[in-house]
């Protein structure tokens, strides 16, 4: 008899928690022959997964647990019919090339990316093994994709929103702090979204009687300083690994300077932060599950069309308003998804 080493996945969730041994159907066939008609066990697949985030990062578990249960709900479980590979980029993009290729040498049917820059050191590696991606904006006009409809090659996935959601974000802030004129936008622009998102931004401000600084999100002394010659102003954080990576720091310097600002995805609010519009990441990862097992069924990356969110969240932080000295309007309280205490 063999015994089932921990995956990863299970060692990220619960460190102090031994799973049950699976005692292997291979063990016993190496005593016997195999008789004719025998029923031949289920080929394991492999499954990589290469993530921007750190190992010990809090927001990691329940993005790879979503990811994890639906596949589950699938009929693959990890350990049994499949085996899955993790690495973690840590926001270190010099290193996803390295793990790009540790990935690739191990031979797997299908990869899961979350990240642009993740997507990118992956497609590099490999133009044969199926990709698909999460948390990615503008796949096509960064290249990743041939279209939407028909993705073509090796990859396909779930984008992170459209641009049009970026002024959303100006308005929001706005109705929050009427009175602002001047905003700092956050901002990567080493990435196709990062501008992308900032010309969304810059087409709307105008009509809202707000001015920008665009802020380096790659930067944190120049994040630091800026925020800090702002006192009176407003902040946008858009969405890029860059920034979710400094979300304690940035949320810490909103709340020292006292600035309304507006985030990107449900997690800042939960964080601390203020206000936030956009979609679920861990809902990506559950419906990325879906897109695994089609591939591993048979089906190309190249005929499942890329897909947007289902669903934007509006999250909505009163302990951080109340200590804003804000009032949230009862218009936006009455359509938020969630509201914290």
């Amino acid at each position: 008899m063999t015994t089932q080493p921990l995956s990863p996945l299970t060692m990220l969730l619960s460190r102090h928690t031994r799973r049950r041994d699976v005692i292997t159907l291979l063990g016993g066939a190496a005593a016997w022959p195999l008789t004719a008609g025998a029923q031949q066990p289920e080929r394991l697949r492999r499954i990589g997964v290469l993530t921007y985030l750190a190992a010990d990062d809090p927001d990691l578990a329940p993005r790879l647990a979503a990811f994890s249960q639906g596949l589950q709900k699938l009929g693959w479980i990890d350990g049994r019919n499949i085996r899955i590979e993790y690495r973690w980029g840590a926001g270190d993009t010099g290193r996803y090339g390295n793990f790009a290729a540790e990935l690739i040498s191990l031979a797997p049917d299908v990869i899961l990316v979350s990240s642009g820059s993740a997507l990118a050191a992956v497609q590099k590696a490999t133009r044969t093994v199926p990709i698909v991606f999460v948390n990615v904006s503008d796949p096509v006009g960064a290249g990743y994709v041939a279209s939407l409809a028909r993705p073509g090659a090796n990859t396909t996935g779930f984008t992170l929103f459209e641009y049009s959601i970026s002024g959303k974000w100006l308005e929001l802030l706005k109705q929050l702090a009427p009175g602002v004129t001047r905003a700092a936008v956050i901002r990567d622009p080493s990435i196709t979204s990062g501008t992308g998102q900032f010309g969304a931004i810059q087409a709307v401000a105008p009509q809202l009687g707000l001015e920008l600084t665009p802020v380096d999100a790659r930067d944190a002394s120049g994040i630091e300083r800026n925020i800090a010659g702002f006192a009176g102003g407003g902040l946008i954080v858009t969405a890029s690994p860059s920034a979710f990576l400094r979300r304690d720091l940035i949320i810490a310097l909103a709340a020292r300077h006292r600035l309304p600002a507006v985030y990107p995805t449900p997690r800042w609010v939960a964080d601390g932060g203020l206000i936030s519009y956009g979609p679920d990441e861990i809902e990506q990862h559950r419906r990325a599950a879906g897109y695994v097992d089609r591939i591993l069924k048979g089906e190309k990356p190249a005929d499942l069309a890329v897909q947007h969110p289902t669903k934007y969240e509006l999250a909505i932080n009163l302990k951080t308003a109340r200590e804003l000295g804000l009032e949230v309007p009862s218009t936006l309280l009455a359509r938020a998804d969630e509201v914290i205490e």
